[in-house]
């Protein structure tokens, strides 16, 4: 059975860092690709970021890129989403999902990912 649990949001300032954990059980993360998602209220669920097998990531072109990176640590199983110079716009539910290379779709969609966390709330005050 495949798992997948988010932690590390939280409350956190304008100009403030969260770094968020997906941990993987009954997959290898490693032979995934890994995408970060997030969910405003009343609002479409949108891409943030995704990790490819081989390691190469993809960001969101507008508000993110520069500002948030994705990483993973093979041994622990554990993708990250290290988010910096958070702003209020960033406040959201962020869900980790994993994709396998069968699966169609755009890595960019949500549909095109298979295995999805509970979520994990960030908020940011102004």
């Amino acid at each position: 059975q495949v798992q997948l649990v988010e932690s590390g949001g939280g409350l956190v300032q304008a100009g403030g860092s969260l770094r968020l954990s997906c941990t993987a059980s009954g997959l290898t993360f490693s032979t995934y690709t890994v995408g970060w998602f997030r969910q405003a209220p009343g609002k479409e669920r949108e891409f943030v970021g995704t990790l490819t097998r081989s390691g190469a990531t993809i960001y969101r072109a507008d508000s993110v890129k520069g500002r948030f990176t994705i990483s993973r640590d093979n041994a622990k199983n554990t993708v990250y989403l290290q988010m910096n110079s958070l702003e209020p716009e960033d406040t959201a539910v962020f869900y980790c999902a994993a994709r396998s290379e069968s699966d169609g779709g755009s890595y960019s969609t949500q549909y095109a990912y298979r295995y999805w966390g509970q979520g994990t709330q960030v908020t940011v005050s102004s």
